[in-house]
C-alpha cells in the first residue's frame, strides 16, 4: 500500500499541523505538502522533551531496551512503505534503502542489548575508609547519567540510519535522553513514517510521549532556535561543513554552551605503497572506482584522494575504465547536484590539475570525474583538499615515500585514512602509521572505507573538520557515551542512588 504523508509534526504524542506548508521535491513519484517547522513548535517540542526527561531520565535500562526493540519492530512492520517513499524522495535504489533499514533496526537492537549489559555506565566504587590517617575517606560511587533533551538533525544522505530513528536518536534514547528531531527537507515523508513507528512504540509503553518529537524543516531560524533552546543539552548533526560549523558556533555562543557532535566532511585519503601497487595496481584501481562512485559518491567515507608513487599507470587506467562504465546516478537533491558540479569545476581550475575523466552532468544526475595532480601542486592548494560530495576522485602522485609522509602531515582531520600494502611495505607503513592515527578516527589496511560496521569497536569521527568532537563517535556502542555525564555520589544511601548503579 502506498503511504500518503499527512504532513504534520509530532510533539508529545500529538500530530500538529500549521498553516504554512511546503511541497516535497522527490526524485520521482508524487510530491506531498508538509507543515513548515517554526521556532514556536521547536519550543513546544523542547518543553515536552524536558518534561519527559523527569521520568525517562530515571527509567530502567530494561524499559529503554524494550523501547528500542519495539521501535525496530515497528519500523520493520512498515518496511515496504518506508522503502517506497524513501526511494521516491531520495532517488536511492530499493536495495540500498532496504539495507539501510536493516542497519537502522540492527543498531537499535544492538544498543538495547548493550545497555542491558551495563558496562557502558563505567560504574566505580571507592569504599569509605573512616580510620584512614591523617584524614578519613568518604564512600564514593560514580556512574554515567543522562544529560537531558538532545537535538538531532536528519542527514541528507542517510534517510534512515542517520536521521529520524538513526544512530544519534538511538544513542540518546539508550542513554535515557528525550529527543527532538529536525527532519531533513530532502526526505520529509520518510521522516514522518519513521516517526509514526516511534510513536507507536512509545504508545505501547509506559514511557511519556514527549520522549520523541519531530519537527519538519522550515526556515533557517528553525535549526538555530533548536540548538539555542535553553532546554537542549547536546546536538547530533551530520551534514555540510558550512552548515555544521554555523550551528557549532551557535552552540558555543550560548550563555550555557553545549556539546555539538557534528560530522562535517572528509576526503578519506588512501596511501598506496609500492609493493601493493606492483602486485595488484589494476585491482586496486577498480576497487577504488567502485568505492568512490558507490551511491553517487554521497557517503561521508567516500575515498576521494588516492596518494600514489610514480609507476601508478595500471592503477589509474583501471580506475578510469571502471568509472567510464558507470551510468549517471541520481543525487539526493537538486542542491547537492548543483554543489557537486560547482565542486568539480573548482577542482578542474586548480593549478597543475589534469582531468582524466569527466563529462557534463545535468539536473539531478551525476557522472564520475577523475583528476590527477603532483603532490607538490596539491600541497600548495588547500582548496584541493576540501570535500566534494559526489563521485569524484583525485590521484595525487608523490615523488617518493618522504613526500607521501609530507602529505600525511598536511591533511586535515579525517574520518578515515587507508593504507594499501604488502608485507614488503611494512617499514613504509610503520613510518606513516603515527601520522595517520593523528589525523583519522579509523585507519584501514587493504580495504575501502565505504561500509561502516555498526559494532562496539567502530569509531566514526575524527579531528576537525571530520567532526567537531574528536573524542566521540556517531556509530557503534560508544556513541551512547556522548549523551551521558559522570556523577559522583558521596555518602549517598543506596535508597537514593539511581537504579542503574
Amino acid at each position: 500500500m502506498t503511504y500518503a504523508p499527512h504532513g504534520k509534526h509530532l510533539i508529545a504524542g500529538q500530530w500538529i499541523g500549521t498553516s504554512g506548508t511546503v511541497s516535497s521535491k522527490p526524485a520521482h513519484g508524487p510530491a506531498y505538502s508538509f507543515s513548515i517547522g517554526t521556532p514556536a513548535l521547536i519550543d513546544q517540542a523542547c518543553q515536552a522533551a524536558e518534561e519527559a526527561f523527569e521520568t525517562f531520565g530515571q527509567s530502567s535500562r530494561a524499559a529503554r531496551a524494550a523501547l528500542l526493540t519495539s521501535i525496530a519492530d515497528e519500523i520493520e512492520a512498515r518496511g515496504a512503505a518506508i522503502t517506497e517513499i524513501g526511494t521516491q524522495e531520495s532517488g536511492l535504489p530499493e536495495a540500498r534503502l532496504e539495507g539501510e533499514r536493516g542497519r537502522t533496526t540492527g543498531q537499535l537492537r544492538m544498543f538495547a542489548s548493550h545497555i542491558l549489559q551495563g558496562d557502558y555506565l563505567d560504574r566505580r566504587h571507592d569504599t569509605a575508609l573512616p580510620d584512614r590517617a591523617p584524614l578519613p575517606r568518604p564512600d564514593l560511587k560514580m556512574v554515567q547519567r543522562p544529560i537531558g533533551p538532545v537535538a538531532v538533525f536528519g542527514a541528507s544522505n542517510f534517510p534512515l540510519a542517520f536521521s529520524t530513528a538513526g544512530g544519534d536518536t538511538a544513542a540518546a534514547l539508550a542513554a535515557g535522553c528525550p529527543v527532538v528531531v529536525k527532519g531533513h527537507p530532502a526526505h520529509p515523508g520518510t521522516a514522518e513514517i519513521v516517526a509514526e513507528a516511534i510513536h507507536a512504540a512509545l504508545s505501547a509503553s509506559d514511557l511519556p510521549a514527549g520522549v520523541f518529537n519531530l519537527i519538519q524543516d522550515g526556515t533557517r531560524d528553525v535549526g538555530a532556535s533548536l540548538v539555542q533552546h535553553p532546554l537542549i543539552r547536546a546536538v547530533g548533526f551530520t551534514g555540510s561543513l558550512a552548515g555544521g560549523r554555523a550551528l557549532f558556533d551557535l552552540c558555543a555562543a550560548r550563555t550555557d554552551p553545549i556539546p555539538f557532535f557534528g560530522e562535517l566532511g572528509s576526503v578519506n585519503p588512501m596511501f598506496l605503497l609500492p609493493e601493493a601497487m606492483a602486485a595488484r595496481g589494476a585491482e586496486l584501481g577498480s576497487g577504488w572506482a567502485g568505492s568512490l562512485s558507490m551511491g553517487a559518491g554521497q557517503f561521508c567515507t567516500n575515498p576521494g584522494i588516492a596518494v600514489v608513487l610514480p609507476g601508478s599507470d595500471a592503477f589509474v587506467a583501471a580506475a578510469v575504465e571502471a568509472l567510464e562504465a558507470q551510468a549517471p546516478q541520481t543525487m539526493l537533491t537538486d542542491g547537492i547536484a548543483d554543489a557537486y558540479r560547482s565542486g568539480v569545476a573548482r577542482l578542474a581550475r586548480g593549478d597543475g590539475v589534469s582531468q582524466r575523466l569527466g563529462t557534463a552532468c545535468d539536473g539531478r544526475m551525476a557522472t564520475p570525474f577523475l583528476f590527477e595532480i603532483s603532490a607538490q601542486d596539491w600541497l600548495r592548494d588547500h582548496d584541493l583538499q576540501e570535500e566534494v560530495f559526489g563521485p569524484v576522485g583525485i590521484v595525487v602522485t608523490a615523488k617518493d615515500t618522504d613526500e607521501m609522509a609530507r602529505i600525511a602531515r598536511s591533511i586535515q582531520g579525517q574520518l578515515t585514512c587507508t593504507l594499501h600494502m604488502e608485507p614488503g611495505d611494512t617499514e613504509h607503513a610503520k613510518a606513516l602509521m603515527p601520522l595517520l592515527e593523528r589525523k583519522a578516527g579509523r585507519v584501514l589496511v587493504n580495504g575501502f572505507p565505504t561500509g561502516v560496521e555498526v559494532c562496539d569497536a567502530m569509531v566514526h569521527g575524527g579531528p576537525y573538520p571530520a567532526s567537531t568532537n574528536f573524542g566521540a563517535t556517531s556509530v557503534g556502542s560508544l556513541a551512547i557515551r556522548r549523551f551521558l555525564r559522570p556523577v559522583c555520589y558521596q555518602n549517598v544511601p543506596d535508597a537514593l542512588l539511581p537504579t542503574d548503579f
